[in-house]
């Protein structure tokens, strides 16, 4: 094969506009890629035939755009999994985005004080409610939870003397790292402050604490463990006493929570899961948690405590890089909104609905959706409802199960690994989890919009 027979750049675009694929420009680096490859095996080998076929060829260069042209796109959770990290965490309503839309699509008052007619402050009513709601001091939000805890530690923590770093004590088993390589310790040495670790794995008490105190020492700081969970012999301290400890000896106490809300759910296991307020009232001065788990909304890293602090925060340098945009502002406000009205936030913040369905209310969504379901006589398919268990995810109770009810599929001639890429391929992607080699479709996860969706892809499925 020689370069002579590569196709033009005007025949790969035209095989990729017949393939209803992006093309032009748009896909012009994807494409070059491809050709450079086969030069390269040409120049390298020049007497071998490579990918002799000209649609061979335009088909390498298809799969090319395809597998990079990918975009954020809809898909229906049948995982179980409430707040899947992968899937995009917390969904929000269509009631939350229509009410923001009309400030995002004109100009707003972002930082406009009508009153006055001067400038005013992008997240005066965001703190405003995070106070009402949470019963503290003062409130701030950046853009996620690991920029809250940089800030925390840098902002407070920064008064370095005779070049001796500030010193925060962590205890051992809470060095956690989460999704993203995001690393407690990574983050302390980052943010100037050194980290002095105490207890072991399992088991850390007060006196731990208490005897890594210096005359360096500037916070005790509590971290949850976030997706993972040690049992059997262990010991941990709490917050009120890392506190009462911090502040007998005139030092500050961070809480970094992880995920927090300010609702008290009422579904069994989450029902202790305690509420920012709760939280706050052991003392800390400084707590911080993600707007996108448990509290259901956009990404974002709320930081709740004393006034005092939370201003120091405000004056930081680094808080400008950190703060929100107009549109993460408008969602989370709306968010936040959503919660003064406990009658109506199952339904404005999906997240709550979802983690509050009884397994009884799965069950007949499940058998609401096998009515609609019909299976062609003598089918080889199997349907079945059968209980099962739902995860909360987002790093907030990772061992905690949550009753549920899942929807079972399974073909004698048809694995489940086939059966699970195929759901995947779909227009709208199905995701969903293999258990004994077949398919569970668990019904907690399914959003009412998604039902019909659902129903025609398992249509399409059965009657092949």
């Amino acid at each position: 094969m020689s370069y002579q027979n590569l196709p033009s750049i005007t025949e790969c675009d035209t095989f990729l506009k017949e393939q209803k694929l992006p093309h032009g420009k748009a896909v012009r680096e994807q494409v070059n890629i491809v050709l450079d490859q086969l030069r390269t095996e040409i120049s390298k080998n020049p007497d071998k035939a490579v990918l002799g076929a000209n649609a061979e060829i335009l088909e390498r260069v298809a799969a090319q755009v395809r597998n990079q042209s990918q975009t954020t796109q809809r898909v229906i959770n049948a995982t179980g999994v409430v707040l899947h990290t992968n899937l995009g965490r917390a969904p929000l309503s269509e009631m939350l985005l229509r009410k923001v839309l009309p400030g995002m699509s004109s100009y707003s008052t972002l930082e406009l004080d009508l009153s006055t007619g001067k400038r005013g402050s992008r997240d005066s009513k965001i703190r405003k409610m995070l106070r009402t709601l949470s019963g503290a001091e003062d409130a701030m939000v950046v853009n996620n939870n690991a920029a809250a805890v940089f800030l925390m530690l840098k902002a407070l923590n920064g008064n370095e003397l005779e070049n001796k770093k500030p010193e925060v004590i962590v205890s051992r088993g809470e060095l956690v790292e989460i999704g993203g390589s995001f690393r407690i310790p990574d983050i302390m040495r980052e943010a100037g402050v050194k980290l002095v670790e105490v207890g072991t794995t399992n088991r850390c008490r007060l006196a731990d604490y208490e005897q890594a105190l210096t005359e360096n020492t500037a916070a005790l700081l509590k971290v949850h463990p976030s997706n993972y969970e040690i049992q059997g012999f262990t010991e941990e301290v709490s917050v009120e006493k890392m506190a009462q400890l911090a502040h007998s000896k005139g030092l500050l106490c961070f809480h970094d929570w992880g995920s927090g809300s300010f609702y008290k759910f009422r579904q069994r296991g989450l029902s202790e899961y305690l509420t920012a307020e709760q939280e706050l009232s052991a003392g800390p001065d400084l707590l911080t948690f993600s707007g996108d788990k448990l509290l259901g909304g956009i990404q974002a890293g709320v930081l709740l405590g004393k006034a005092e602090n939370i201003q120091k925060l405000r004056q930081h340098a680094l808080y400008r890089a950190l703060r929100l945009d107009k549109v993460t502002l408008g969602l989370f406000e709306a968010t936040l909104e959503a919660y003064l009205d406990l009658k109506t936030l199952a339904e404005n913040v999906p997240t709550v609905g979802l983690l509050e369905l009884t397994r009884e209310d799965i069950r007949k969504k499940v058998n609401d959706f096998l009515k609609l379901l019909k299976l062609p006589d003598n089918t080889a398919w199997k349907c079945e409802l059968r209980e099962t268990e739902s995860l909360t995810g987002g790093g907030a109770l990772p061992e905690l199960p949550i009753e549920s009810a899942a929807l079972i599929l399974s073909h004698p001639q048809k694995s489940a690994n086939e059966l699970q890429n195929w759901f995947r391929s779909q227009t709208v992607p199905v995701i969903v989890r293999i258990h004994e080699d077949q398919i569970w479709l668990d019904f907690r996860t399914i959003l009412p919009q998604d039902n019909e969706e659902l129903l025609r892809v398992l249509s399409v499925l059965i009657s092949t």
